[in-house]
């Protein structure tokens, strides 16, 4: 028996709605979910909902160079990750494209309330770094932002020290997993630590 033209014409027109609404299949290897947003100029924005992305670390007064100046006051460097790339990390010990990895700078007091000692955060964020992957946007896949307060930033050039110092440096993929407590043991059990982190790490162990 033939279907009913008016039928065939509702049943196409269903299909076709389901199946562009549909989510696109994604890859292992890829995050998408959480994207960063750039201006026609190639300005990125800085994104407003960092905080509610999950919390790898906080580390207070660091400082990757010998010598460095004392600092007027101390800071904390608060690290988030979108949920998509953590999740893709926790699997396979790599970051996917479309990482976002943000550092929150705010200022540390130890005045304030009953604290006597030690260090708690206190004011506005000081300041907003970003380190992304993008492997189709950024020569070399990875891209650092800076930011103050709420205006787009463009990517720092490809010759700022920050770039050769995460290239030589870093655990993971030009970034600083040695620090994130929860993600250094799944990148060891990976087997996805940077040569050049293991060959730190070996020259910097004490001898038995």
């Amino acid at each position: 028996m033939k279907m009913p033209w008016w039928i065939a014409l509702v049943l196409a027109a269903l299909l076709g709605t389901s199946l562009a609404t549909a989510p696109a299949a994604r890859s292992e290897g890829t995050s998408s979910a959480t994207s960063l947003d750039y201006l026609p100029d190639g300005r990125a924005i800085p994104p407003k909902d960092y905080r509610t992305w999950p919390f790898l670390t906080s580390g207070l007064d660091m400082n990757y160079s010998d010598g460095a100046a004392t600092m007027d006051q101390h800071m904390f460097n608060n690290v988030f990750v979108n949920p998509e790339a953590l999740r893709i990390f926790q699997t396979t010990g790599t970051w996917p494209d479309g990482t976002i990895l943000a550092t929150e700078n705010r200022e540390g007091s130890t005045h304030g309330s009953i604290n006597k000692s030690g260090q708690f955060q206190v004011g506005n964020v000081m300041g907003l770094e970003l380190h992304v992957k993008d492997t189709k946007r950024f020569q070399g896949g990875w891209a650092f932002f800076a930011f103050s307060g709420n205006d787009p930033a463009g990517q720092i050039p490809t010759t700022a020290s920050c770039y050769s110092c995460h290239q030589s440096h870093a655990a993971v993929d030009t970034t600083f997993v040695q620090f994130y407590p929860t993600l250094i043991g799944i990148a060891t059990a990976k087997k996805t630590l940077s040569p050049a982190y293991i060959r730190e790490t070996s020259q910097s162990s004490p001898s038995p």
